[in-house]
């Protein structure tokens, strides 16, 4: 997946109650409380009997009723609402990318960076190689046909030359990021509701706030 990267705030203090985008959330938890995605910590998390796919709502109405996640050990544990953000993402639906986006949203949150669109993909044409001269570095050319012309009365003839390129960036690519854009800014979506409807944290409020849907549009829209 290509990419292109944008630096947010840092992250948040869980200090106190706090209004913070989905976006902010994910970036407190990953960078600052260093949680990690447990796939099978949902497996625990199920009643007996319910189904593997039983959902992150379910996870996170019972740990909004205890105020915390029951674990055994003696190791110091993240705060309680970054344990609710890594069992969501271990929930995420399959229909916006389930295992694979969760990975991705939590690499992008660790370095504070968010999906690129594409906006670096223009189509750009090169040489296919490039040789040393004593003049400088020239295309490699090579012949492609014939010519002739008339010339003083006497019919000559001379190697036409042409120069192979490639084009990097076919507008596939950028469909392509774009896609993947798309999908992420659902995944998103679908976390920033699934906290807003059932809750789940105990010391942030999850806000409205998501970056643009298709900023390849223009659409004005604030990243949060």
């Amino acid at each position: 997946m290509t990419m292109a990267i944008r630096q947010r705030p840092r992250g948040l203090s869980s200090a106190s109650p706090r209004e913070v985008s989905i976006l902010q959330l994910l970036d407190w938890a990953f960078r600052c409380e260093k949680i990690r995605i447990d796939f099978d910590q949902g497996a625990s998390e199920r009643p007996q009997g319910a189904l593997k796919g039983y959902g992150m709502e379910h996870i996170l109405m019972r740990q909004a009723e205890l105020g915390c996640r029951v674990q055994g050990g003696g190791t110091s544990e993240p705060h309680p609402d970054a344990d609710a953000v890594a069992d969501a993402l271990a929930q995420l639906p399959e229909s916006v990318g389930g295992r694979r986006m969760a990975l991705v949203i939590a690499e992008l949150s660790r370095a504070g960076e968010t999906l690129g669109w594409g906006s670096d993909l223009a189509p750009q044409v090169r040489p296919v190689d490039w040789k040393q001269t004593r003049h400088g570095m020239f295309a490699v050319t090579e012949t492609c046909g014939k010519a002739r012309y008339v010339s003083r009365g006497k019919v000559r003839e001379v190697d036409l030359r042409c120069c192979p390129i490639t084009i990097d960036n076919l507008p596939r690519d950028q469909a392509r990021a774009r896609r993947d854009y798309l999908l992420w800014w659902d995944a998103l979506m679908t976390l920033r509701d699934t906290f807003r409807v059932y809750g789940g944290l105990t010391a942030h409020q999850v806000t409205e706030a998501l970056p643009p849907m298709k900023p390849w549009q223009g659409r004005a829209a604030r990243v949060a």
